[in-house]
Formats: structure tokens, sequence, C-alpha cells
């Protein structure tokens, strides 16, 4: 392992996103705090409860997870595509740094702007609803894994498209579909049968109900399962990040 070139690009990765806050942190913020004001408080008058938690608590550990992974997803994409269109792609492939180690470093990258994220969301829900949380610990680990996993998405799709469009367009008919399918703002028992059956396929549905699980201690999946497809998704993405790295296809032209 070259430790010294993975802690640099690691920086550089994690620096990227701090150095410009103002376009990966606050929009975060400020769309989250805006849907616990406006879809919490005030539809909470129409849906006081749901499994016995009042509705903008139950909203708010899926609109943090749908930040989590936008965020997490976004960072190592947009990093990826960048150096490949500015061409500065090639300069870090002649660098001593594996393929793993590379990919390492923009997973890493990734991964910690999920996080800040993430948990920067979960202290507004605290903050403007007094919103419990059952176990922090938890919290803050699955929050890191599902950040984690994302982040090896996003690299993929930095290393497949060819331009910004392509990006977006794997982007809005990918992630974000499944975020506001996944149950965001509602119960999977509120659906017809058919409905709850089809969210049993999106992988997100299991990320959010995961979370609310660590949070307010309910959820519509099992804990478990949740929990095992988290970490089936995180490595299944690495390695195929890491793979795909290592062929060269769509980055070594």
């Amino acid at each position: 392992m070259n430790w010294v070139g993975l802690w640099t690009l690691t920086a550089r990765e994690v620096g990227r996103f701090f150095s410009v806050y103002r376009q990966t942190v606050i929009p975060g913020l400020t769309s989250s705090i805006l849907y616990i004001l406006i879809f919490g408080f005030t539809l909470e008058k129409r849906i006081s409860t749901i499994d016995g938690i009042p509705y903008t608590l139950f909203i708010i550990p899926g609109l943090i997870m749908m930040n989590t992974l936008t965020n997490a997803s976004s960072n190592s994409a947009s990093s990826m595509l960048q150096m490949k269109l500015l061409g500065q792609l090639p300069d870090l492939l002649q660098a001593p740094l594996s393929s793993f180690e590379i990919s390492l470093a923009y997973i890493i990258g990734g991964m910690v702007r999920g996080t800040v994220n993430g948990i920067l969301i979960l202290l507004v829900g605290v903050g403007l609803s007094g919103m419990p949380v059952v176990d922090p610990v938890a919290t803050i680990g699955f929050i890191m894994l599902v950040s984690w996993a994302f982040s090896s998405i996003g690299l993929l799709l930095g290393q497949l498209a060819e331009t910004w469009d392509q990006l977006a367009t794997m982007q809005n008919f990918f992630l974000t579909p499944l975020s506001f399918l996944g149950g965001i703002f509602y119960s999977i028992k509120m659906l017809p049968e058919w409905a709850q059956e089809a969210s049993f396929f999106n992988p997100i549905y299991y990320m959010i109900n995961g979370l609310r699980y660590t949070i307010l201690g309910v959820a519509d999946s099992e804990p478990n399962t949740s929990l095992i497809v988290a970490i089936f998704m995180t490595i299944g993405f690495t390695v195929a990040a890491i793979l795909l790295m290592e062929s060269g296809k769509k980055i070594k032209q």
C-alpha cells in the first residue's frame, strides 16, 4: 500500500467538497429544513401518527438517508467525471497508486461527504422537532455504511459516464425515483398490496427503514434484513468499482 499517496488523494477528495460547502452542504440542509417544515408540520395535521410515531418525526430518517446517499454518490461521481473531462485522469493513473488505492480514495471522499451531511441533518431534525435517537452509535454506523455503498455507486457512474448529461440522467432516473419510492414520506403499509411487494425490490427502501429503526425503533422491514442488504451493496459495488478501475474501460482512452 502506498499510504502517503492514498492519504494525499483522500485528503484532496475530502478537502474538495469542504472548500465548496455552499454547494455541497448548505443546499442539503436547506432542503431538509423545508421538507420538515412544509411536509412534516403541515401534513401532520392530516396524518397524525404512523406506527405510533408523529408524522414529522417519521419522515426525518428518510430525509437523512436521501441526503446521505445523494451526497455520497454525487461526490465520487462528479470528481471522477470532472477529471476525465479535464484530461487530468491520465496523470493520476501514472502516479504510483494502484487501482485499489485510487478507488479507495474516491470512495472514502464520498463516504465522508455523505456521513457529514447525514449527521448534520440528524442534528437539524433533533433541534427542530426534538426527535429522540434510540441508538446513536448504530445510527452513525449505518449512515457511514450506506455512504460507503453509494459512494461506490457514484464512482461506478463517474467511470461509465462520458458527459455531465449522461451522469445526470443516471442519477435522475435511478437514485431520485428509488429514493422517493423508498418510503421517505409514508409507510408501505399505506400502499396497495402490489405496491408493497414492488417496494421489496427497491434497495433504498431497506436503507431508509434501517436508519428509521436505529433512530425511532420502528421500521417496515426487518432490521437485520436492512443491515444485510446494506452490507451486500457495500461489498458488491466496492468490488465492482475497483474492478472497473483496474480494467481501464471508460477511463483509459
